[in-house]
């Protein structure tokens, strides 16, 4: 038989290699017994041997056992069933194993044993329940007796610092191993958990932690409970860098920004709230922008647009290595930029700010009917519909410039704050200080519930009553490493953390693993943000980069963005660029083409003399990307039949990325510069190029 047939069989399925139960054990018991004495009496067997096979297997069974430990009823039950098996061996290849009384008999020393072998294995059981559990109590016991000690020792050191009498209900010891937390119950007569809360320096003083430990206390869970987190171990002067797990993560579900000196994460909601995050230079806030980034990449729902009028310095890392082709997904696909938008000028900035505005205003009157759905007056985010986070490097100081061109994007920023909450537009805005003018606007005030204070040991401009009103204790010597602070949220009172540290290996890390992850801008959004966002990447759009990266012919390994190099220079070009000139060599020598207006022969031209040709402007200047040129000439190869703009993203986006809003964008600038015409309308809609397109009589 084969095995497939043997699989196939029906009937019960016998595993040899289990070892016997009471009933199988009595069976074998038994049978074994009988076979042995049928044969012994037909072949005259002595009988004395059965009985002396029968004495070895108690005895080995009896030393085994106690080599097992095994309760002594056991070792009984196991050297009888032997001895009497053995026994009836023997009396029944003396007198016949094949009477009615041996065979009597026999039937009722395997019930026998099937019985004793069952009592025993339930003794063993709860013999070995019974240790397990004395062993637990005892473990318990240890551990209370520890706790006890802590809560007598607290209880008293609270009454001797602070004045009031606690009863310590319970007491945590942190999985970490870095402190404990205990609960306790405050007197009668008005006392409050910010009495103790006020006194967290000198408790922490009188504990004797070490330098960077505290006793800070919380709410419990009444008012008239207080929650005292005791650390032990100073986990924020050790250097722990990102997480290099990078798994995907949910705006709704929280956004882990560094860790408590509990060593847990602490999480950022920011659905509904917007985030401040003060620090002075050298407190690593820039690095905490980086951690910030690195866990809105892995969001799912989320979008990230990044301001920084800083040379772009805190976008830059996640937007130059993907557009110039220096990182690969795993698949060997084009990686996208790590932030969906990066502004690092005014002009960009502003047009950015202006696209928000724009969104959270459409989005509410397009998305009436997802909201009754819902039932919610909160646009619900997922996925197809993300949310846009707005990360404003020195976004603070733009709030309180002087200058005319500052205070313009001021009331953009502060435009977005004020109506987009509810269509998920959100902001993370950083500042140098914790100062009156920073935080003297209302607005900010009100929205930026989750709040960041990065100290670094320094005490100027950094007023932690202002940044956390109503919170005592705070002092800036608590936390004097680089990258530590305070964080508060509307869930998370204000307490001691640190930053991860990010390194640039692991910015292209996060956006080579993250790239397929990010969420495209819905339908609605996109229509309202227009050209400025569909055409964010273009060249002249994206030129400031190229002048803060190291020049191609320079010494060294600089960046080198050949598709944003200009054309007319002797360097030599990639074999992309060389193959994308030669194709346009080529329509010059078909068609009566327009000449290049960046070449020096385009100045001398006669201007009348190309008046009838073929304008393929659009392939140079501003649309100097090979995207754009290799998209013009799919419209042009397309014929009188034309094309759509989901079959040209389709064609371009393994080699570009290109998605399908972009190059709606494109096909609107050439239909208005007359370089393609729009035949049809709706889904039906198709571009043809001016080439192959119908003439008029207004032609």
């Amino acid at each position: 038989m084969s095995t497939a047939t043997a699989h196939k069989s029906d009937g019960p399925v016998l595993d040899w290699a289990a070892g016997h139960g009471p009933v199988t054990g009595a069976l074998s018991a038994t049978t074994g017994a009988f076979a042995i004495a049928t044969t012994g009496a037909a072949t005259a067997m002595p009988p004395g041997w059965a009985l002396a096979v029968g004495a070895a297997g108690a005895l080995g069974h009896t030393i085994v056992g106690l080599r097992l430990r095994n309760a002594g009823r056991t070792l009984t039950t196991r050297a009888a069933s032997w001895l009497i098996g053995a026994g009836w061996t023997t009396w029944a290849m003396t007198h016949g194993p094949l009477t009615w009384a041996a065979l009597g008999s026999l039937a009722t020393i395997g019930v026998g044993i099937g019985a004793a072998a069952r009592s025993a294995a339930l003794y063993e059981e709860a013999r070995e329940e019974e240790a397990h559990a004395t062993e637990q109590r005892q473990i318990a016991t240890d551990l209370s007796a520890e706790r006890r000690t802590i809560a007598a020792e607290w209880a008293d050191r609270i009454q001797r610092v602070c004045g009031i009498t606690v009863r310590v209900l319970g007491v945590e010891m942190w999985p970490t191993g870095a402190g404990f937390s205990l609960d306790a119950e405050l007197p009668p007569g008005g006392a409050t958990w910010s009495k103790v809360a006020a006194e967290s320096a000198r408790l922490s003083a009188d504990a004797r932690l070490p330098h960077g430990c505290t006793a800070t206390a919380v709410p419990g869970i009444d008012q008239g409970r207080v929650i005292i987190d005791v650390t032990t171990v100073n986990v924020l002067e050790e250097t722990r860098t990102y997480p290099s797990e990078y798994g995907p993560l949910s705006v709704l579900t929280g956004i882990p920004w560094g860790y408590r000196t509990n060593a847990e994460p602490v999480l950022a909601y920011l659905r509904e709230q917007c985030a401040l995050v003060v620090g002075p230079t050298g407190s690593g806030k820039t690095n905490m922008v980086h951690s910030i980034l690195a866990g809105f990449a892995r969001a799912q729902d989320v979008l990230t647009w990044v301001i920084d009028l800083n040379a772009g310095s805190a976008g830059l890392p996640w937007v130059l290595p993907a557009l110039s082709g220096e990182i690969q997904s795993e698949e060997g696909k084009p990686v996208r930029p790590g932030v969906d938008w990066l502004a690092g000028t005014f002009e960009e900035a502003a047009a950015m700010l202006d696209a928000a505005v724009r969104i959270a205003k459409h989005r509410k009157m397009a998305y009436q009917d997802v909201l009754a759905k819902a039932n919610t007056d909160l646009l619900p985010i997922d996925r197809r519909t993300p949310q846009i986070m707005l990360v404003i490097d020195e976004g603070a100081e733009i709030l309180v410039s002087t200058d005319r061109q500052m205070r313009k994007l001021a009331e953009k920023i502060l435009e977005v704050i004020r109506i987009a909450r509810a269509m998920g537009l959100r902001t993370v805005l950083t500042a140098l200080g914790a100062t009156g003018s920073v935080l003297g606007n209302l607005m900010i005030r009100r929205e930026a519930k989750v709040r960041v204070a990065l100290t670094g040991g320094e005490t100027e401009g950094m007023d932690l009553s202002k940044m956390f009103p109503g919170t005592r204790g705070l002092r800036v010597d608590q936390a004097p490493f680089k990258g530590a602070g305070f964080m508060s949220t509307p869930e998370s009172p204000v307490a001691l953390f640190k930053a991860w540290r990010i390194k640039p290996n692991q910015i292209r890390e996060i956006t080579a693993a993250t790239s397929e992850r990010h969420p495209v801008l819905d339908v609605v959004s996109a229509k309202a943000a227009g050209p400025a966002y569909a055409r964010r990447w273009d060249t002249d759009r994206t030129a400031w980069m190229r002048e803060h990266t190291p020049d191609a012919g320079s010494s060294g390994d600089g960046l080198k963005l050949t598709a944003l190099s200009r054309q007319d220079t002797a360097e030599p070009v990639s074999p992309e660029e060389a193959m994308l000139r030669a194709f346009r060599e080529q329509i010059d020598e078909q068609f009566d083409t327009a000449p290049d207006p960046n070449t020096p022969e385009a100045d001398s031209a006669d201007p009348a003399a190309g008046g009838g040709g073929l304008n393929l402007s659009a392939l140079r200047g501003e649309q100097d990307s090979p995207a754009q040129r290799e998209a013009l000439a799919l419209l042009l190869a397309a014929g009188p039949e034309g094309t759509g703009a989901s079959a040209i993203a389709r064609a371009l986006a393994d080699a570009h990325g290109t998605t399908r809003q972009t190059v709606v964008g494109w096909l609107k600038t050439w239909v208005n510069d007359r370089t393609a015409v729009r035949v049809g309308e709706g889904t039906k809609a198709r571009y043809v190029h001016a080439r192959h397109a119908p003439q008029t009589p207004e032609d």
